[in-house]
């Protein structure tokens, strides 16, 4: 039985996602002799597939607010991530036709009865809206019932896999104790501002001497002296010239992020017929029933009905009776294409317009990055054969558009091209002698590199950096009497004194767990007192000083507390969804090994190059 209810589990994130994804399923099409990125044993790893996929990642990250370009997404690796986990499908999916694993169609046909979007005004199975949904969507019948038919039995040989895994009660238990036991303690922390006296100043000896004991403080890394030569788009922004149609054309394509008419935030609940419509608008506004109410008497939730924001002309027929409203509330029955329909109205979204003045400055500067990014699309070959023809940097800059630089790079060096990560991995693999090679970079533009020396670490004089030597000093000092005056505490306690006899500033903590946070606690303390034993006695070092911390008493988590019990099962929960993503990770890791995995890259560049 606990089987079975994970198999439904799974089907359902899947059948949920699968739904969710068809959202511009179907929007990017790759023809020709390009076919598929990859695949996993026989099974294939479509391009439309993968650029789906990506779609789906970007929209997803869009509507989560965090919106990315394609070429940002793919700094951040999400591309290969995308990549990894159609593998993975595939190769459970070769695995599923390898065994003979499948489902017939009362299977797949019982799954699509029960998404709700495929619902019609009764509740049931509406087969003009199943195809109406699909056929927005690009999709056929076929596809997404085979889609269905492939997941459904994948998740069969997934639910094999983790159906049996179980969590011991003792593995529970234990996590429980750890998780929630807790410590008390008393300790005091010094600062800066707790030294007894002011320091005092440093003599020209005491400064000199610092500055040899400790090298490692003023020593400059290596350090690659590399020539360079590069353009991007932002270099060549003020030399663009804007054409005034191309800035309409753009401007008025983009009319319907400039131009918003009145929007407002809609859910819309469908009835059988206007009487039943009637009779529960009659309830809502007598107070008996609230809205929320009759959509869940109707077996629905509110995400079911959300109509999201619309406007007057996306409501058809009903849309004057719902924009009368002045403020929130509910309105109806009015038509709808499913039939008689109450609208609630969440919030209203005002009209707004940004005119072309308004947004001149934002599309000149999208127009302009783009021309700019053609300039420099169209000198790359010129470049290159220059390069090729034994031409140097600097006679490169004297002969093209790009800027001559040089720079002292190192791992920490930041600034201009240091910025860029193409530069970052050119300069740490560059060798003397190596002949310049032009690189792109991902966000428009193209450069090359020359390495003249390698410095090697050096120790900076001490005229060079006296004033970094003085705050160094008074740093380390500081950090020094503080520590001395907390180890010297922590004898005395040793000894048989009281922590309140100490002259110390003394805090107390009660009930402390593993995740807390305590002002001021230097990093790791936290985690350092979880280690100590009762009694014991740790100094922890600062930044800028030192704490001193007594354990007074570890406490066990009450097994009688009312949340217990919910906490074990969560944690239960959670080690076993654990275990259970180890177990299928491993099992789809032997797949690939054996069925072997195969990568077009020019598939996959074609497909990217859309993108950007």
């Amino acid at each position: 039985m606990a089987k079975n209810k994970i198999s439904k589990a799974a089907i359902w994130v899947i059948l949920g996602l699968l739904f969710i994804g068809l959202a511009g399923f179907g929007a990017t099409n790759f023809g020709g002799s390009i076919r598929v990125v990859g695949q996993v044993g026989d099974t294939e790893i479509g391009v439309n597939q993968y650029a789906q996929a990506v779609q789906r990642e970007l929209r997803a990250m869009a509507q989560a607010g965090t919106p990315m370009t394609f070429s940002q997404a793919r700094s951040f690796g999400i591309d290969q991530a995308i990549l990894g986990r159609l593998i993975g499908v595939a190769a459970l999916e070769n695995e599923t036709a390898k065994l003979g694993i499948s489902v017939g169609d009362k299977t797949v046909g019982d799954q699509i009865l029960e998404i709700p979007s495929f619902r019609g005004a009764d509740g049931n199975f509406n087969r003009e809206a199943y195809e109406m949904t699909l056929r927005n969507n690009g999709v056929t019948i076929a596809e997404f019932e085979d889609r269905v038919r492939a997941d459904t039995a994948r998740n069969i040989l997934e639910a094999s896999v983790v159906g049996g895994i179980a969590v011991p009660g003792s593995y529970t238990q234990t996590i429980y104790n750890w998780a929630r036991e807790t410590r008390d303690i008393t300790w005091s922390i010094l600062g800066p501002e707790d030294l007894e006296a002011p320091l005092p100043e440093p003599t020209e000896e005491i400064l000199r001497a610092f500055h040899a004991d400790n090298p490692a403080r003023f020593t400059v890394p290596e350090t690659r002296i590399i020539t360079y030569a590069w353009i991007t788009p932002q270099m060549l922004l003020d030399t663009v010239a804007i054409d005034e149609d191309a800035l309409r054309q753009l401007y008025e394509s983009r009319s319907g992020d400039y131009i918003r008419p009145e929007r407002r935030l809609v859910e819309r609940l469908v009835f059988p017929n206007a009487d039943a419509a009637e009779a529960a608008k009659a309830r809502i506004e007598a107070g008996e029933v609230q809205f929320e109410d009759v959509v869940a008497d109707r077996g629905l939730t509110l995400d079911d009905i959300d109509l999201g924001d619309v406007t007057v002309a996306d409501l058809g027929d009903a849309g004057e009776g719902v924009f009368a409203l002045d403020d929130t509330g509910v309105v109806g029955p009015l038509p709808s294409p499913l039939g008689p329909a109450l609208f609630r109205v969440n919030a209203i979204l005002s009209a707004s317009e940004t005119t072309l003045e308004e947004a001149r400055p934002e599309l000149e500067a999208e127009l302009a990055s783009d021309r700019a990014r053609r300039l420099i699309d169209d000198m790359f070959n010129e470049v290159d054969d220059l390069l090729a023809g034994g031409a140097t940097l600097e006679e490169l800059a004297e002969e093209t558009e790009l800027a001559l630089g040089q720079i002292g790079w190192r791992q920490d060096v930041e600034g201009g091209i240091a910025d860029y990560l193409e530069f970052r991995d050119a300069a740490l693999l560059v060798s003397e002698g190596d002949f310049p090679e032009l690189i792109e970079i991902e966000e428009g533009g193209i450069f090359a590199i020359r390495l003249d020396e390698i410095r090697p670490p050096e120790l900076q004089s001490f005229e060079e950096i006296r004033d970094d030597v003085i705050a160094e000093w008074e740093a380390a000092e500081t950090r020094n009497r503080l520590t001395d005056r907390i180890q010297a505490a922590r004898q005395g306690i040793e000894a048989g004194g009281e922590m309140a006899g100490q002259d110390l500033p003394l805090r107390t903590e009660r009930g402390i767990t593993r995740d807390a946070f305590l002002e001021r606690a230097p990093q790791g303390m936290v985690e350092g007192i979880f280690q100590m034993d009762e009694d014991d006695i740790r100094v922890f070092q600062t930044p800028d000083g030192a704490a001193l911390v007594r354990l007074d008493a570890i406490t066990q988590p009450d097994a009688t507390d009312p949340e217990a019990a919910a906490l074990i099962r969560e944690f239960s929960l959670q080690a076993s969804q654990s275990m259970a993503a180890d177990a299928l990770q491993l099992f789809v890791t032997r797949i690939q090994n054996t069925a072997g995995i195969q990568i077009n890259q020019q598939a996959l560049n074609a497909v990217n190059a859309q993108f950007n």
